[in-house]
């Protein structure tokens, strides 16, 4: 039976090794989302202006709801909000559809050659298109009512790197045990539905309780989703030392997932 290495270095060096097969992975998986629909890939626009519009009004008009002071107007309301559902729809497009990544991909266990560790990246490239256009929606709409963005966007794609890696090893993790567990995607789903409202995206961190503001740090998506708002709507410098010791973990929980899937693989054809 073959053995698959389970070094940092291997996990670099796959996905390297890989990188062009990866990018048409990708790429077909975009194109195949929307083959057969009529506007094609403009609808990887239209959805976020749909649903910018819908979050604005059901918060800022039915909940009336205000993320920091009275005078606050509803698009700058719908533009914070929409800020943290980016990074969390990043994160659960790639969370839910991992445990299917290899059941889903069947032929492609059958193949020794093919690198089944890629997958998760390939849903990760494929999630990231989606958060693009609804990044290039939020910019939009921001420039139009509010100016330019401060320079500090820039520096998005640094913070956005841990919670790739994050994804990237949790995906990894969950497509393993969803081949040997099918209860895998039920759960995950549950699971995730509930971090949204366990996460700032609704609602301002300072809004709960001290002793709640505590638990709320133990959350992954937490530190993101706000330094995602700090750099595009207020200016602000993200914490470099956090960003940096956020990576170096973020960077050992992905090699934690590879490792693991590259233990469980060997089971994959006997299974399926």
């Amino acid at each position: 039976m073959q053995n698959f290495s389970i070094s940092p270095n291997e996990m670099v060096h796959s996905f390297w090794r890989n990188r062009h097969l990866t990018r048409e992975l990708v790429k077909r998986e975009i194109q195949g989302r929307y083959r057969g629909s009529l506007i094609g890939l403009l609808w990887s626009f239209l959805t976020p202006v749909f649903m910018l519009a819908v979050y604005t009004f059901v918060f800022s008009v039915v909940f009336n709801a205000r993320w920091s002071t009275a005078n606050e107007s509803k698009m700058e309301f719908a533009l914070v909000l929409f800020a943290g559902l980016i990074v969390f729809n990043l994160f659960s497009e790639c969370v839910n559809r991992a445990p299917s990544l290899i059941l889903s991909n069947v032929n492609y266990v059958k193949k020794v050659v093919f690198p089944l560790e890629i997958l998760p990246i390939v849903a990760l490239g494929s999630a990231f298109f989606h958060m693009l256009a609804s990044l290039f929606v939020w910019l939009l709409c921001y420039a139009i009512f509010f100016g330019i963005p401060s320079a500090s966007a820039l520096l998005l794609p640094l913070i956005l790197l841990p919670l790739a890696l994050i994804v990237v090893g949790l995906s990894s993790i969950l497509a393993s045990l969803g081949v040997y567990l099918r209860d895998v995607s039920q759960l995950v789903g549950t699971l995730t539905t509930a971090l949204m409202f366990l996460s700032p995206i609704f609602y301002p961190a300072s809004a709960l309780p001290l002793e709640y503001q505590k638990v709320l740090v133990i959350n992954p998506l937490f530190p993101i989703i706000e330094q995602v708002r700090g750099v595009l709507m207020k200016g602000e410098m993200p914490d470099l030392y956090f960003l940096g010791s956020y990576i170096l973990f973020s960077a050992f929980f992905a090699w934690i997932g590879f490792a693991l899937f590259q233990k469980t693989r060997k089971g994959f054809a006997d299974v399926l």
